[in-house]
């Protein structure tokens, strides 16, 4: 039920028919309003109160209404501080569950976007403009540079739910200067970031054949790369390997979609657009991986991805990631 609070006309209008001696429940018919709200208005006129006095009156109890601005104690504030520092989101924070907070998911967002509590909403990931709808991606590409991605969900028709299929992409430094390489495991989202110094199809091979070699023989299904020239050798990781290799359409950086965000992610963890990544220290590159590894995410049931990833592997082959 919806109740329209009453306009200056109407009020003008009783107080006309107050004078007048008019009864409450005429003017209610008359306004086709409660006879309790002309009544209300009656009463208060009857006190000697004018319609100003009213008015100031209903301003002053509107101010009170509507709810109150949920409070949160200190040392939730201080646990959920800690928390977006290390990575995580509000809905991370309350889906993970590993203390109590006092209001739940949307409601934190909200203070964050007030800025309530110190909480300021540019320090959650996403934060900022994106691509439009319809956006297609033109830098550095070579044309469709091997198996269509298509050919992936043939070959492997439980994809989604398989262990050992990886993304693969590349995060420039700043004026193209420097590069690092980043693999995302698909069903468990674990990043592997490979210094690799240098955007270029020979530094690429090389580091990524240094990893897989740590691995069993087919420890890994497939790899899929956008169009980038960097992995214009693919064929010899393919072969070299037993690896199947796909590639996404040209200019359709979405259907890596999981690439694509782990690296916006890497970009406010510190590899920015601005900073020169060829003599990154090795030491940076596996913090960042070990912090991005160890957030919960929503879409793992509030899992981390370092959790999800060693169900699935021994404990000798852990020492090989991380």
């Amino acid at each position: 039920m919806t109740y329209s609070h009453l306009t200056t006309a109407e009020l003008t209008t009783i107080v006309n028919f107050f004078t007048q001696g008019t009864k409450a429940y005429k003017v209610a018919q008359m306004l086709k309003r409660s006879v309790e709200t002309s009544y209300r208005v009656y009463r208060y006129l009857k006190t000697g109160a004018t319609i100003v006095d009213y008015q100031q009156q209903y301003i002053s109890n509107k101010k009170r209404c509507g709810r109150k601005l949920a409070q949160l104690p200190q040392d939730e504030v201080v646990y959920i501080n800690e928390m977006v520092a290390q990575g995580w989101t509000p809905d991370t924070i309350i889906g993970r569950g590993d203390r109590s907070i006092s209001c739940n998911r949307r409601t934190l967002y909200r203070m964050f976007k007030r800025g309530q509590f110190g909480f300021d909403a540019k320090d959650l990931p996403m934060h900022g403009n994106r691509h439009p709808n319809g956006y297609v991606e033109h830098r550095g590409k070579a044309g469709q540079l091997g198996r269509s991605i298509y050919e992936r969900y043939e070959d492997f028709p439980n994809y989604t739910k398989e262990f050992g299929h990886l993304e693969g992409d590349t995060v420039q430094g700043k004026h193209h200067q420097g590069a690092v390489m980043t693999l995302v495991e698909h069903l468990s989202k674990v990043e592997i970031v490979l210094n690799v110094h240098a955007k270029k199809a020979e530094n690429i091979n090389r580091h990524l054949s240094e990893w897989l070699s740590k691995f069993p023989r087919h420890f890994f299904k497939s790899i899929t790369f956008d169009n980038g020239k960097e992995f214009a050798g693919w064929r010899e990781i393919a072969n070299q390997f037993d690896i199947h290799t796909y590639f996404a359409e040209v200019g359709a950086p979405n259907q890596r979609g999981l690439n694509e965000n782990n690296n916006g992610l890497l970009r406010r963890d510190g590899l920015t657009k601005d900073r020169d990544l060829r003599n990154l220290p090795d030491e940076l590159v596996n913090q960042l991986m070990s912090k991005r590894n160890r957030i919960p995410r929503k879409s793992l049931d509030y899992r981390t991805p370092y959790e999800v990833f060693m169900e699935h592997i021994t404990e000798d082959q852990r020492q090989l990631f991380f």
